[in-house]
């Protein structure tokens, strides 16, 4: 098969480059996916005001800030709960010490290092709180920890020092501990405060996607109230000035009770977007700017200040060989590993699989790899024999957009359920991996139907391996139409990186433990 990703494709029927058809739905209608949104609902005719505006305008603010105060204070009590675990397994477990009364210091040394580095405050201004994102700057802050407990510890120990065993296994642990505390924080303060209320300002295309990208994620707490239009004022020459904001607006974040705004204001320069960031504000009101991105942002970039300036440095769209070397080791060495530990699951499924269904224990699927090579891709089988033969009668039934995907498929034995349930059914691809074919993290592999729908420069997609998981899996797979799937493959390649594959991994855990991309 040839393959360029230059060459030129046709055009999807919108004119885009990108999927060449939407699905059809089982009622017969075109599939609207992430392009539609409802009749937005601040368009609508106004409800009628409480009759205590001020006390429900007094309530919209509580709500915002008792929400930025839960995050903050789950999270240092997790912070506090780490160190405690760490300092007593240090002294008993590492070593065998007794701690003395200027131990307390080290509490607050950590939420002191925590508010420094602004792991208190950036859940305020996001949407999407990840805990993934602050793994850099917590390794950073549990190697200064244990240095400062190392270089106090003839002061909070009772005799002597802490010894080098104990200042490791110190460092490693509140390492570890962090990031689990962190996560737990997260997801218990989200459990205890309601949904982000948003409401976009501005352009109608940003609303749909922002309504479409919330209803795919399975991790931001956010719901989509509305939309009002940003009209800019014009002077007596017709020339366009500053953007206005909705005369309505501090009705409207009252009457619906909004807890963030999202600016979308399309092209204006930074001083008009900082006039409108600051008249917002000025409401009492959290606020984000989707900025109206050039083409190029799409790529990996550097920011680049000169003098107040910045520059949009843009890498190059080809991984560099050490690129390439560097991700084929740790495909290399981490499914290696993983093969030689769970070889005895590995054994225990597939005598499952015999014992349960006649038929071959491998399911062997013709996909399209890298550079548009077909290859062979292994799964445990969990159907029975001859399911692929079925498959066109379920096509009514689909579930997902562009690709074919059943929640509860009537071909599925008694142990297909059970393994495709916990995602055991792909673990045969890690010999795929050993082989070069595919990668741990990566694009999605297509078979050749669907990747023949894949025109453009979305094509490039297939200039690395593809992957037992990547953006699309740590989303749930089954959710993602094969129009956004392809874009998030798109950006993948685009921005790769070493500690980005480890971010997907780690990532794609909860998706497999929570059974959401099933």
């Amino acid at each position: 098969m040839s393959y360029d990703p230059d060459q030129a494709l046709p055009r999807g029927p919108s004119g885009r480059l990108g999927v060449r058809e939407p699905r059809r739905v089982p009622n017969g209608s075109e599939s609207a996916g992430l392009d539609t949104l409802p009749e937005p609902l601040l368009q609508q005719p106004p409800e009628s005001l409480p009759e205590d505006t001020g006390a429900a305008e007094h309530r919209r603010v509580a709500t915002i800030r008792r929400r930025d105060a839960v995050f903050r204070r789950t999270l240092a009590l997790a912070d506090a709960i780490v160190v405690a675990i760490v300092l007593f397994a240090a002294t008993s477990i590492f070593g065998d010490d007794s701690l003395t009364f200027p131990i307390a210091g080290a509490f607050f040394l950590m939420i002191v290092l925590m508010k420094v580095a602004g792991l208190y405050d950036r859940d305020a201004q996001l949407l999407h709180k990840t805990t993934l994102d602050e793994i850099p700057a917590l390794f950073q802050i549990a190697t200064l920890n244990a240095l400062l407990l190392w270089l106090a510890g003839d002061v909070l120990l009772t005799s002597g020092d802490y010894g080098r065993r104990q200042i490791f296994g110190m460092w490693a642990l509140l390492f570890v501990l962090l990031i689990i505390g962190r996560s737990l924080a997260r997801h218990l303060a989200g459990r205890l405060t309601p949904p982000v209320r948003c409401l976009v300002l501005g352009d109608e295309a940003a609303a749909t996607a922002l309504s479409g990208k919330f209803r795919i994620s399975g991790t931001v707490h956010a719901e989509l109230a509305g939309r009002l239009p940003l009209e800019p004022s014009r002077g007596g020459n017709g020339s366009p000035l500053l953007p206005e904001l909705p005369s309505e607006l501090a009705e409207v974040l009252t009457r619906r009770q909004i807890h963030r705004v999202i600016l979308a204001p399309g092209h204006v320069d930074r001083d008009e977007l900082l006039h409108l960031v600051r008249r917002v504000r000025a409401l009492d009101v959290a606020v984000s700017v989707l900025p109206a991105t050039p083409p190029v942002a799409g790529s990996a970039v550097e920011m680049d200040h000169i003098n107040g300036l910045t520059l949009l440095g843009i890498h190059s769209f080809q991984m560099g060989r050490s690129s390439k070397l560097l991700k084929r080791g740790f495909d290399l060495v981490a499914s290696s590993l993983l093969l030689l530990l769970i070889s005895p699951l590995l054994l225990a499924i597939a005598v499952a699989i015999r014992l349960d269904s006649p038929g071959p224990v491998l399911f062997r699927q013709r996909r399209i790899g890298r550079d548009g090579e077909p290859f062979e891709m292994l799964k445990f089988r969990s159907m029975r024999d001859g399911a692929e033969e079925e498959r066109a009668g379920l096509l009514e039934l689909n579930e997902a957009e562009g690709l074919f995907k059943l929640d509860r498929d009537p071909r599925t034995t008694r142990v297909g359920r059970i393994i495709r349930r916990w995602s055991l059914d792909e673990l045969p691809q890690l010999v795929n991996v050993l082989r070069g074919e595919m990668s741990l993290v990566g694009p999605r592999p297509l078979v050749p139907e669907e990747d023949s729908m894949i025109v453009g420069h979305y094509r490039r997609r297939l200039d690395i391996a593809p992957g037992i998981t990547g953006y699309w899996q740590a989303l749930g797979s089954y959710r993602i139409p094969l129009s956004e799937m392809v874009r998030l493959d798109y950006l993948y390649v685009e921005t790769w990186s070493l500690w980005n594959d480890v971010r997907i991994l780690l990532r794609t855990i909860p998706y497999v433990v929570g059974r959401r991309g099933r």
